[in-house]
């Protein structure tokens, strides 16, 4: 019988981080670690240094990435999809009030 080593690294869990895979016993999830290292640039010991997982965590949420990309890549363009119609209807109070500023004239 075949053991899957990921078993004891990735979890999923209803109401916890939205129900996505994350690291067993962190609420760290299989997209953080991908974006850390695939967009970010980082490595697997910066990661597990960083956030005080075990280089195994890291490379088993690398695997699982790997094994469940096209799902994964959906799951962090909608979340990017979700934030940008939040920044598009929730304007910055920073950037109007230095707006208003600047059309008074303040410095």
């Amino acid at each position: 019988m075949a053991i899957k080593s990921l078993d004891r690294h990735i979890e999923i869990t209803p109401g916890i981080v939205g129900g996505k895979p994350r690291i067993a016993g962190h609420r760290i999830t299989v997209e953080d670690i991908v974006i850390w290292h695939e967009r970010m640039g980082k490595c697997a010991d910066e990661i597990a240094a960083e956030y005080d997982l075990s280089l195994s965590d890291v490379y088993a949420a690398l695997a699982y990435y790997f094994d469940h990309r096209a799902e994964i890549d959906q799951s962090m363009e909608e979340s990017e999809a979700f934030v940008e119609e939040l920044r598009r209807r929730t304007p910055s109070r920073l950037l109007e009030k230095l707006q208003l500023r600047a059309q008074n004239g303040e410095d």
